[in-house]
């Protein structure tokens, strides 16, 4: 249960028929309401004409059956579920982000965070350019369309704005005509391509949205890799793929996806576990049951119970009719909402000496809400085993930490850690095994953990930085 925001969720589908995509559109937006519950939105494309629903909140609270119904049939749609980790929570940041432009219309949906959004966006409005969002995705979707001036089709303009933007994207974009998927060279961020039995093609963030529409998992796409699909089928790009090595986020498998999804390849749910034991190798302890903290703590519980031959028990109920605790907006919140979203089984607890196994400590204060509850709940000893290495760095590609000072892991030992969230002892896995997650160092991004940035970093890196100049402006 780490206190920090994921990014976002994209999905968007072809069919040479037209048919009803808004209401599949839907469904995998359910399944990929973990990765955003701040805003949604979907576009539904009939030969040329957007018709669009988009709203804030969840996805039974944005859509309903009239709406769904009034965006009709089309053979492409787009959908996006967000988190606000660039630009405020403002309406005109929702996505899909629809622009009209010399050629047509465009809908985009973007999970990610670009690292030179602000000096591209800087040079644009130089120039005269009018931006109507405060985010790096609208960046993208201004520099798409300056590229069509010159380039001529939607795919050539994407390949070329991929030479100028730089960070962590993965994109589904509607043109009139086509759908075309993009992940950035580094391959930050998950997108896989899959197919139905009745011939749709479609993209997603994780392949649990796949399964929610019946689709059939073929592949990710590469690093790098452009998808283009239009009434002549399916093309790929691979012109951008390998000229930088693979970066992917690890904190997809350690907390971000869902369990059920398959990601380059690998098993979320069977890398989960495989933290827990290499955590049990590392750090194992005498105790008499090993619990997680829901939902991405389980899988790492359990293979680390198994590893040392120590009881697995559920040891929280979870509300499952609230979301995360970390969207609530002030600390103070976030902490008392952990009250609410969990509750441990006293019978489980009480007078045991557990193992309590999370993926991450940010700042340390649910933690410490959650050590609390089992204190209370009648627990001997609580030693806290966290499935990631301390989280010392911001990350500046897709997830809301931009500051080392909220970081409780830059100001505290490891043993100072434990006093302060009130635990009996703590360990974190090792960064040499978390490389291995997989089976083996397939390329992952650990800036979060060592600070070694696969891209440059701005100086100027503050995510409200367009917000304050909005407020700016406001009060003049």
């Amino acid at each position: 249960m780490s206190s920090f925001h994921e990014e976002c969720g994209v999905f968007g589908v072809y069919s040479r028929e037209t048919n009803d995509l808004a209401s599949m559109t839907y469904y995998a937006l359910f399944a990929l309401q973990h990765r955003g519950q701040e805003s949604a939105g979907i576009v539904v494309n009939d030969d040329g004409v957007f018709t669009y629903q988009k709203g804030e909140g969840l996805i039974s609270e944005v859509f309903s059956t009239d709406n769904l119904s009034s965006l009709g049939k089309g053979n492409i749609a787009v959908g996006h579920v967000r988190y606000a980790t660039t630009g405020a929570k403002l309406l005109q940041n929702i996505q899909p982000l629809i622009v009209n432009h010399h050629k047509g219309r465009m809908a985009l949906c973007h999970n990610g965070n670009l690292s030179n959004s602000y000096a591209l966006r800087t040079r644009y409005e130089e120039q005269g350019a009018i931006f109507h969002t405060t985010t790096d995705s609208e960046v993208i979707s201004y520099t798409i369309v300056q590229e069509r001036l010159s380039h001529g089709s939607i795919e050539k303009a994407v390949s070329a704005a991929m030479d100028m933007i730089e960070g962590a994207y993965s994109l589904v974009i509607s043109s009139p005509q086509k759908l075309i998927a993009a992940r950035d060279p580094h391959g930050f961020r998950p997108l896989c391509y899959g197919e139905t039995d009745d011939g749709k093609i479609v993209f997603a963030s994780e392949s649990c949205a796949l399964d929610a529409v019946g689709a059939r998992l073929v592949r990710d796409l590469l690093p790098g890799e452009i998808a283009v699909v239009d009434s002549g089928g399916i093309r790929f790009d691979t012109s951008h793929c390998h000229i930088c090595p693979k970066r992917f986020c690890v904190f997809e498998y350690i907390y971000f996806a869902r369990p059920d999804s398959v990601i380059d390849g690998a098993s979320v749910s069977r890398c989960r576990r495989m933290a827990g034991r290499f955590l049990a190798q590392e750090h194992s302890v005498d105790a008499d049951i090993v619990i997680g903290v829901p939902d991405s703590g389980l899988e790492a519980a359990i293979g680390y119970a198994q590893e040392l031959g120590i009881p697995y028990a559920i040891g929280f109920t979870k509300n499952k009719y609230i979301a995360r605790t970390f969207i609530a907006p002030e600390q103070g919140q976030r902490a008392q909402g952990v009250g609410i979203k969990l509750n441990p089984i006293r019978d489980v607890v009480d007078g045991k000496r557990v193992v309590l196994i999370d993926d991450s400590i940010v700042r340390g204060t649910t933690c410490r809400r959650i050590a609390g509850l089992l204190w209370n709940a009648g627990a001997k000893e609580i030693h806290m085993r966290v499935s990631a290495p301390p989280f010392k760095c911001p990350c500046y590609y897709g997830t809301d930490i931009d500051s080392a000072e909220v970081l409780i892991a830059n100001r505290l030992s490891v043993d100072d850690i434990a006093k302060e969230i009130g635990v009996t002892s703590l360990g974190y896995l090792n960064i040499d095994h978390v490389r291995l997650l997989t089976g083996e160092d397939t390329g992952f991004c650990t800036a979060c953990f060592d600070g070694n940035y696969p891209t440059v970093i701005p100086s100027d890196t503050a995510k409200n930085r367009f917000e304050t100049k909005i407020s700016e402006k406001k009060q003049v």
